[in-house]
């Protein structure tokens, strides 16, 4: 039993790190590219994808269910407001005339 919870707790571990990589990338692309619309969509699907890894790593190491189902639920609000967010910024963008970047 102990080499079970050791190995849960390195997995979660791993989740958790592979997870703040994900932010970071999110990050850097939201410093590094040239227009609103592909940095809402670097931004986006890196943090959706980071948490998700975080938060599979706390439910490895959740000491109850009700805690995991927890950590769950908040994992899918995130998701649906982040959607709702970007989609909200990408029109407003669209409505005062920002244009998507072209290719060159």
């Amino acid at each position: 039993m102990t080499s079970l919870m050791s190995l849960s707790h390195w997995l979660g571990a791993t989740f958790i790190l592979s997870g703040v990589l994900f932010f970071v990338v999110g990050t850097i692309g939201l410093l590094r590219f040239p227009d609103i619309y592909s940095r809402l969509h670097a931004l986006t699907k890196a943090d959706n994808l980071g948490l998700g890894l975080v938060i599979a790593g706390l439910v490895l190491q959740a000491e109850t269910l009700t805690g995991a189902l927890k950590l769950i639920l908040i994992w899918l609000l995130v998701i649906a407001s982040s959607a709702t967010t970007s989609f909200l910024i990408a029109r407003a963008a669209l409505n005062r005339g920002i244009q998507p970047r072209s290719k060159p």
